[in-house]
């Protein structure tokens, strides 16, 4: 399951900020810290991942999706039983 998420935050990354270099980025740092991701950017990436995990994301957990290791523990939570 993490594997799975990972791989989807990756490829939604990608689409959202294609200049990004996703091969040498840190999993524990921000994406705002390491792209040149704006308010946007971040507002896009959890739309899509809404569109793609077809389950809302409250405004509230926003901070919680600001790494690549918070969205796995986030999103691997929701979609626990």
């Amino acid at each position: 399951m993490k594997n799975q998420i990972r791989e989807l935050v990756i490829r939604i990354l990608r689409e959202i900020a294609p200049e990004a270099d996703l091969g040498n980025f840190r999993p524990d740092v921000s994406f705002r810290d390491q792209f040149d991701f704006e308010s946007m950017d971040c507002l896009n990436f959890v739309i899509r991942l809404e569109k793609e995990l077809k389950f809302d994301i409250p405004e509230l957990d926003y901070p919680k999706l600001a790494t690549l290791n918070g969205c796995v523990e986030y999103l691997k939570s929701k979609n626990s039983p």
